[in-house]
């Protein structure tokens, strides 16, 4: 077994065991800055969108079906036309504006940087990465990657053997890329690996003795006014490449339209004319007949004719239509791995019913306040209504005709519109129940964060302690210990409260709505949805409260789907090695499925704090 699928089982085990203090082998150390206030620099001017020849019920179609999908879980909108935002819109409780997580969609600007470096006569498709490295080469690895080249890393055909699970391996990815091994020869098969991606910020650094970060700061980001900008770093300091990237819509859409340009921006060339052309043609097929689009230079090509996009998972998007003079950009926290989904499917929808040469049309006042009513119902509704449910939990649904369905993306929740003095007496029956207590958790290996982002950001919980609710003013918080630290979020009836929670010394923004309902045995319960403003992951927390225990059951979103689905590949491989599968009738890799999806969506539970157990922990610590 390779060493990085070995560490990645050492972690599954050490989450499922809830030993969750100093689990990983990589090196953490705080990066994540808060998200900047201020206003954006170089904003595109706004127009409408019949000044710039789209129609005002072409978006708000797409935006209404954006805002019901189930799956899609749309977070941010933004289109651009013609240089001018026609549409932008933040899906509540996610905010317009503000930075999100790019996973995979930043590998585009990681090819960007090498086509400057190149422009600039410092490297070429062709150099071999051998030759870049020639201090960290040993005999194999020199035997083994002698014909590895730039070009290769850039259109994923490298055929190195350490993927993304170097991530967790250990804290010298260059040294593991390097030593790695070989699985096909070099060129001849797509296999996407964001450790390519990683190798090449890692080229800019060996050849400029700066970050990639550093190295686009007077190239590309001064340029086209980027200042809201964070990209993480690895262990020894090179910017991860291939992820790790927070930008906000407008500054993605600026890149976008950069590329629409062919590099030019208020009339300077920012990246050579040349390189843009060839990065967004195909430069290798991603499929063995060659009947897809194929992949470019960290960019993949799209079926309209010279369309392109920017792609991350969980729909991060930056999608490019020069016939149609278009950029369009999202956020989401889909299901969707790669490009094809919901979210996808939607847009190449209402892009097909576009024509390109559209000229102005007539403005159409109807149309506009319907657009209007649209988003604004998308940044008021859409998810952030958690009102007291009335008549139990599970599979009964408030009558009458002060309810309705929520539109929410993967929800099957209903909420009754009730009057604020309902909200307040549901806020009362909890505190009554909780008010003065403080719950002693039987397990340390759950916090606040979801699996996935702690697994992305390598900042893993200490898990919660303790937990008790406070008010003040019909305004409620969850308190919690977490570890050695004490931590306190607003919860919002009604609406979503957003609180800045720090986690090892990196802060999220995270919006919180609640719902106080009864179970079918008449427990309190109160749910919570979370939000991560600046991420693709929730998670949603149910809470039940019986005399003096309370229960916790957790769950993520889009996690399960993508952790498991990850997963399964090193799995495959791995299990046997440890017997934790069985080739013949796979039990133990469903056992080990079942396992982990009790890790994702983990049940704990809490007893109230007494005089004797609070002397007890005294005494142990």
């Amino acid at each position: 077994m390779l060493k990085e699928q070995k560490a990645v089982v050492e972690l599954i085990g050490s989450l499922v065991l809830g030993k969750t203090a100093d689990i990983s082998r990589v090196e953490y150390f705080p990066q994540k800055p808060a998200f900047p206030q201020g206003e954006l620099q170089q904003k595109f001017p706004r127009a409408t969108p019949e000044s710039q020849g789209i129609s005002s019920d072409w978006l708000s179609g797409m935006i209404e079906e954006l805002s019901e999908s189930r799956t899609g879980d749309i977070h941010q909108f933004m289109a651009v036309k013609g240089g001018h935002v026609i549409c932008e819109c933040g899906f509540a409780p996610y905010k317009r504006g503000i930075w999100h997580i790019t996973h995979s969609l930043c590998k585009s600007i990681t090819g960007m940087a090498i086509g400057m470096l190149i422009a600039e006569g410092k490297l070429s498709l062709d150099d071999h990465l051998i030759d870049i490295f020639k201090n960290r080469q040993n005999l194999f690895s020199f035997l083994r990657q002698r014909d590895i080249t730039i070009r290769h890393l850039l259109t994923m055909a490298s055929g190195v053997s350490f993927n993304e699970t170097g991530a967790v391996a250990g804290s010298d990815w260059v040294k593991g890329f390097l030593e790695a091994g070989i699985h096909d020869s070099p060129g001849t098969k797509f296999e996407y690996n964001s450790m390519n991606s990683y190798m090449l910020s890692a080229v800019v650094t060996e050849i400029t003795g700066e970050t990639m970060m550093d190295y686009l700061r007077p190239r590309l980001w001064e340029p086209l006014g980027i200042t809201k900008v964070f990209w993480e770093t690895c262990p020894k300091g090179i910017t991860k490449g291939g992820w790790g990237l927070f930008l906000t819509p407008e500054d993605a859409a600026k890149l976008g339209w950069l590329y629409r340009c062919k590099g030019v921006w208020n009339g300077q060339q920012i990246i050579a004319q040349e390189w843009i052309e060839e990065s967004v043609k195909k430069q290798i097929d991603t499929d063995e007949d060659g009947s897809s689009c194929g992949y470019g230079y960290q960019i993949w090509p799209k079926k309209r004719e010279g369309s392109f996009n920017f792609n991350g998972m969980l729909g991060q998007n930056v999608l490019v239509y020069p016939d149609l003079d278009l950029v369009i950009v999202t956020n989401a926290g889909s299901s969707e791995i790669f490009q094809e989904g919901a979210v996808m499917g939607i847009l190449e929808k209402y892009i097909g019913k576009l024509s390109p040469g559209a000229g102005p049309l007539q403005e159409d006042l109807e149309a506009a306040r319907h657009l209007k009513a649209v988003i604004r119902s998308a940044e008021a509704a859409s998810g952030g209504v958690s009102l007291i449910e009335q008549g139990g939990w599970k599979n009964r649904k408030p009558s009458g005709r002060y309810c309705r369905r929520e539109r929410r993306a993967g929800s099957d929740r209903y909420a009754a519109d009730l009057t604020g003095r309902n909200v307040q007496a549901g806020i009362r029956d909890l505190m009554h129940m909780a008010e003065g207590r403080r719950y002693i958790m039987d397990s340390g290996s759950v916090g606040f964060f979801p699996l996935m982002m702690q697994v992305f950001h390598n900042n893993y919980t200490d898990g919660i302690k303790k937990l008790w609710f406070t008010s003040e003013n019909g305004r409620l918080w969850m308190e919690f210990t977490e570890g050695e630290e004490d931590k306190k979020i607003e919860i919002g009836i009604g609406r979503a409260c957003v609180t800045e929670i720090t986690e090892h010394g990196e802060p999220y923004l995270a919006a919180v709505t609640g719902t106080i309902a009864r179970d079918e045995d008449e427990r309190l319960v109160l749910k919570l949805d979370i939000s991560f403003l600046e991420e693709a992951a929730r998670r949603t927390c149910r809470i039940y409260f019986e005399d003096k225990k309370i229960e916790l059951r957790f769950n993520e979103a889009p996690g399960k789907v993508v952790i498991l689905n990850g997963l399964a590949g090193i799995m495959q491989d791995a299990g046997s090695k440890l017997k934790w599968s069985d080739k013949k009738d796979g039990k133990g890799a469903r056992l080990i499925q079942r396992v982990m999806e009790s890790s994702i969506a983990p049940i704990i539970y809490g007893s109230e704090e007494t005089a004797e157990t609070e002397q007890e922990e005294s005494v142990e610590n």
